[in-house]
């Protein structure tokens, strides 16, 4: 069937009539679904589950790969002042880009007779002829001639120079008997001898190894040409493709891929930038004069293993990948305000639970960072800093997210900080968390230990890796079940970015994200977690301390 792009646009199935449009774009990085977005998210939803794509959304094909995807709707106003709404979806569906009624890629690569595709044939040519090479009978049989031979030469020079060591303990030992001028250089000679031996041997052996290794070398200088041959030629592609993969604004104005990230970080672009669903849905409405009028993206289908995507679950646009890009796509458009910065109201304020002259002991309210960010100040140690500016400067030893409420010590001595940082660094220091979980559990108690890194394309997220994450340990016992909501207390071994909400909202972990985390399960009134109590050592008087309060859920 061939692909149609004016089938692209929709209009809506359900009555929208009583649904008042948003004043001002989604912000994309952080927003709740306006309800008009909810709305063709939940037609997108239908067309999905009736959908025969040669896809496997989730783990019930032997013949595919389960594999879950994001999907994006971009609710427009045509020039006829006409509702209705676009899709997309990111990267490839299967092996499709054109599928209908999804908006097209920014740029089809994969179009017919296009300069990638042949160039790409080029590159295939470069990867097949180093398999051949890699994989040559000659080339394997110098190899594996040359790791027997090397391993046969050893044994042979060493057995060579144990017969030279015992036969030199002989001639010791007969020369400690009466000899003759003409005994004593006969058996000197048969030492000249030996060592002139030696050295053929070795010779002759460091000649063979080296006609071998130069065999093999024919073969790797041939493969090493056409790698570096293929590198040139992907980076060239690259840098036309990065040229010539453009995008619009609402200004109407251009922008290639390679400018958009010169100045960034990482200088260039990250691979599959572009290809997620909010830059497709963005330049399409460009393209055909329609007016964005709000922004929704959802995960459908199985979690992936590293990051945490749960199906139906709204997420924002990647950082990595889509905040330069739609950088420049949204200029000119009005768009709401980072809510994270606009509508931050912390729930309450400072509690001091405990003070003397060494030590701090606050309740942190949830909503208030630990320390400043980049572009919000306001902060737990700022407000300390400033209350107590007189008296002593507050010196951070752990940090609790933004969201998160409870219990946290700051120093006022040097002397007090080290020691305490010491019993941080040894896990002296022991904490318990209560949180209120998005569903029931199987199990009452457990451990989990899934390793995090930081997901450099999309910070401040965390994600499992167990190639560079660093060990994370959580101990967990449920408290009770509410309404279908769990209470649980986390007992954290290690203290990683995000450890516990990751933990409790991982496939691997509990599944089950805690209530209100905007980050790795679904918004609500607050992020139900709390530090409820921390244990230590008195930094200077050395007696033990502990320190509870209750959380207000």
């Amino acid at each position: 069937m061939t692909y149609n792009p004016n089938n692209c646009f929709q209009t809506f199935k359900s009555d929208i009539s009583q649904i008042s449009l948003p004043k001002k774009f989604t912000f994309p990085f952080v927003y709740e679904p306006h309800k008009i977005a909810l709305v063709a998210a939940k037609e997108l939803e239908n067309n999905i589950n009736e959908s025969n794509w040669e896809h496997n959304f989730y783990d019930n094909r032997p013949d595919l790969t389960p594999l879950g995807k994001m999907f994006g709707v971009l609710v427009v106003q045509n020039e006829n002042k006409e509702l209705g709404y676009l899709s997309a979806f990111s990267g490839k569906m299967g092996e499709s880009v054109l599928i209908e009624p999804f908006v097209p890629p920014v740029f089809d690569r994969l179009t017919e007779k296009s300069y990638f595709l042949k160039e790409q044939d080029i590159l295939n040519e470069m990867n097949a002829k180093v398999i051949e090479l890699e994989n040559n009978s000659d080339y394997l049989s110098w190899k594996s001639l040359y790791e027997n031979e090397k391993v046969y030469s050893q044994n042979i020079i060493f057995k060579e120079k144990e017969f030279i060591k015992k036969s030199k303990a002989k001639r010791a030992q007969l020369k400690k008997n009466k000899l003759i001028d003409t005994e004593i250089k006969a058996l000197n000679n048969q030492s000249i001898s030996e060592q002139l031996r030696l050295k053929r041997l070795k010779r002759f052996w460091r000649k063979r190894i080296e006609y071998i290794q130069e065999k093999i070398s024919e073969f790797e200088n041939q493969i090493s040409l056409i790698k570096k041959k293929r590198k040139e030629t992907s980076n060239n592609l690259q840098k036309r493709l990065f040229s010539e993969y453009k995008f619009l604004n609402y200004n109407n104005e251009w922008e290639s891929l390679w400018n958009i990230f010169k100045n960034t970080p990482t200088n260039t672009p990250p691979s599959g930038a572009g290809e997620c669903c909010a830059p497709k849905l963005l330049q399409f409405a460009y393209l055909n004069k329609f007016k964005p009028i709000a922004l929704a993206e959802f995960w459908w289908g199985i979690s992936p293993n590293s990051i945490i995507r749960k199906h139906k679950h709204f997420y924002p646009a990647c950082k990595g990948k889509c905040q330069p890009i739609l950088g420049h796509m949204l200029k000119g458009l009005n768009i709401d305000s980072n809510p994270l910065l606009s509508e931050v109201k912390p729930l309450g304020d400072i509690e001091i639970l405990f003070q003397d002259k060494y030590i701090i002991v606050i309740n942190k309210p949830s909503g208030l960072l630990s320390v400043p960010g980049k572009e919000l100040k306001d902060s737990v140690e700022l407000r300390l800093t400033e209350r107590f500016k007189s008296e002593f400067t507050p010196k951070l030893l752990h940090r609790l997210d933004m969201a998160t409420s409870g219990v946290m010590i700051f120093a006022k001595t040097k002397r007090a900080h080290k020691n305490l940082q010491k019993q941080f660094l040894s896990r002296k220091i022991k904490k318990k968390y209560i949180a209120l979980l998005d569903g029931e559990l199987n199990n009452n108690k457990g451990e989990i230990e899934l390793p995090l890194r930081v997901d450099l394309e999309n910070r401040p997220y965390q994600m499992v890796c167990y190639e560079h994450g660093k060990p994370a340990h959580t101990k967990y016992e449920v408290i009770e079940v509410r309404n279908g909501k769990t209470l649980v207390h986390f007992y954290p071994i290690t203290g990683r970015t995000h450890q516990l909400r990751v933990h409790a909202s991982h496939k691997k972990g509990l599944n089950t994200p805690i209530l209100g985390d905007i980050l790795y399960g679904k918004r609500d009134e607050r992020l139900y977690l709390h530090a409820e109590k921390i244990s230590f050592l008195h930094p200077i008087e050395n007696k033990e301390m502990s320190f509870s309060i209750e959380a207000k859920f």
